[in-house]
């Protein structure tokens, strides 16, 4: 049962739609495994909980 992970800041349901299809497919023809062996995972983050370069994501955001 191959896992598929992904960590990512808030997501709309048609884009966890999409990835969700894509990943599964591109590894499928990669990993030569039927698509149904696949599990996708998204967790969610929201940006007050994302650092980076020293910043959250949030005051980021608000300064581009």
């Amino acid at each position: 049962m191959p896992i598929i992970r992904l960590e990512s800041t808030k997501l709309s349901k048609e884009q966890k739609e999409q990835l969700v299809k894509d990943f599964t497919k591109n590894a499928a023809r990669i990993m030569e495994k039927p698509e149904a062996a696949f599990h996708v995972m998204i967790q969610e983050y929201d940006s007050d909980n994302v650092g980076v370069g020293g910043q959250l994501l949030s005051e980021r955001r608000k300064n581009e």
